[in-house]
């Protein structure tokens, strides 16, 4: 049960890289690097086994929302960061 939970989560990070990669080959606004690729399916596989983990081991309806939103807001803010710098690290895209 468990490989087929990270199966699923597979499949979807690389459906979800898909999106960039199709809008690559018909539009030069959208310009990923290889890097850029491993960079977010990383990013995407940490946020769904975190999500998947808490499912799992958290018990309660309520704990499950806060802790998912939590890792959720974590994601969107790192991933805010690498692409247009909202808090101005190193780690900003250009």
């Amino acid at each position: 049960m468990k490989t087929n939970r990270f199966l699923i989560i597979l499949i979807i990070v690389g459906a979800l890289l898909l999106i960039p990669f199709i809008a690559m080959q018909f539009s030069s606004e959208v310009v990923w690097t290889v890097s850029d690729f491993i960079i977010m399916g990383i990013l995407l596989l940490v946020t769904g086994l975190g999500i998947d983990l808490v499912l799992r081991k958290v018990s309660s309806s309520k704990n499950r929302l806060i802790i998912g939103g939590i890792i959720l807001a974590v994601f969107f803010m790192i991933w805010a960061e690498l692409a247009v710098g909202v808090f101005g690290t190193p780690f900003a895209g250009s």
